[in-house]
């Protein structure tokens, strides 16, 4: 059983990436994270060095964590050594784990603050985590820069809700791809 404060931080994680992915790192006051998790400003900031850059960092490498996580078990149910097979069920499971808008728009606003040193930082580290995964997978260059690619372009089409647009330019972008609303 977690204790009280492990529990505790685990509640401030989740609300802190609902209450960032809404609004940015710039835009979120931690009293809203705090508010969100039923605590006070003060005990949010404890529990995560005292900054409001602590907090964002925290919530992105959780939204990170909870990604590797999807995608080590889409490998492991693949039931195959086959790296193409692999890495074409890792895409389903980022997919359909991206139709929650909180962990895709968290990643989003994570590269827009990127111009902090410590967000960068995560950011790249959530995305060495990806390529050192793949590449162990037996991955290529090319495969993982095309599956880190397609994950950007999937962005794209949730964030501007380019599957409602039934325009020629709308269905360029979307055309063959497969993503969960």
């Amino acid at each position: 059983m977690r204790s009280t404060a492990e529990a505790r931080r685990a509640a401030v994680l989740n609300a802190a990436v609902a209450t960032f992915a809404r609004t940015g790192y710039h835009a979120t006051p931690v009293t809203a994270v705090a508010a969100a998790a039923g605590i006070s400003e003060a005990y949010a900031l404890r529990l995560f060095g005292g900054s409001k850059q602590g907090l964002f960092v925290a919530a992105v490498e959780a939204c990170y964590d909870r990604i590797y996580t999807t995608l080590e078990r889409a490998v492991a149910e693949s039931g195959t050594e086959d790296v193409e097979q692999r890495i074409e069920a890792m895409g389903e499971a980022y997919a359909k784990l991206i139709a929650d808008k909180d962990l895709l728009l968290l990643q989003v606003h994570a590269q827009g603050a990127s111009d902090n040193e410590e967000v960068r930082a995560t950011v790249r580290a959530g995305y060495k985590r990806l390529v050192l995964f793949m590449a162990n997978l037996g991955a290529t260059g090319a495969q993982i820069q095309e599956f880190i690619a397609y994950g950007q372009l999937c962005h794209l089409i949730v964030t501007a809700g380019l599957d409602d647009v039934r325009d020629s330019w709308a269905k360029a972008v979307t055309s063959g791809m497969r993503h969960v609303k």
